[in-house]
């Protein structure tokens, strides 16, 4: 049976899609290792870095399903694009978290106050809540190469990024 151009273009989006989808899980992967793992705690802004993966997993498993199912070739590869953005979107949010690192701009306030002293007294442990705060944002908990995980973040989304345009673009 010969293939079509069709079918090699529904299967060069599906490669595609599952490569971004499984770079996304893998990336967002990394990251709760670290975590639950590696004991490192994510500030906010670490938190917030995640969304795009969060939403772009679904949307990547979407444009597989319809590339397998041979849907229209436009709906797979608009997913593509949406996921672009998505990771476009999470760049931005890398880069903005690495320059509040870097020091480069001040951060949100409630993620770069002074972290409040740990509470001794179970009387004050109602009280203390709202003084105690997570991890600082603009204080980079571990650096790989010179670069904190907001900036490894910048260098994945960025990278998933270009496969999802060019898969979008491949696929037309």
């Amino acid at each position: 049976m010969e293939l079509t151009e069709t079918d090699t273009r529904h299967s060069l989006t599906t490669r595609f899609a599952a490569v971004v989808t499984l770079g996304m899980a893998a990336t967002v992967g990394a990251a709760l290792c670290f975590e639950h793992i590696g004991g490192y705690i994510p500030c906010h802004l670490c938190l917030l870095e995640r969304d795009p993966y969060y939403y772009g997993i679904p949307v990547g498993v979407i444009a597989i399903a319809t590339s397998l199912f041979r849907m229209p070739a436009w709906i797979p590869r608009a997913l593509l694009v949406v996921i672009g953005v998505m990771m476009l979107v999470g760049a931005g949010m890398g880069i903005y978290h690495a320059g509040v690192e870097w020091g480069f701009w001040a951060g949100p306030s409630s993620c770069t106050s002074t972290p409040g002293a740990a509470t001794t007294s179970a009387g004050d442990l109602l009280s203390s809540l709202n003084t105690v705060h997570g991890p600082q944002c603009d204080q980079a908990a571990l650096r790989i190469l010179g670069l904190s995980l907001a900036g490894w973040n910048t260098v994945a989304s960025l990278i998933l990024a270009a496969i999802a345009f060019v898969g979008a673009k491949r696929a037309a």
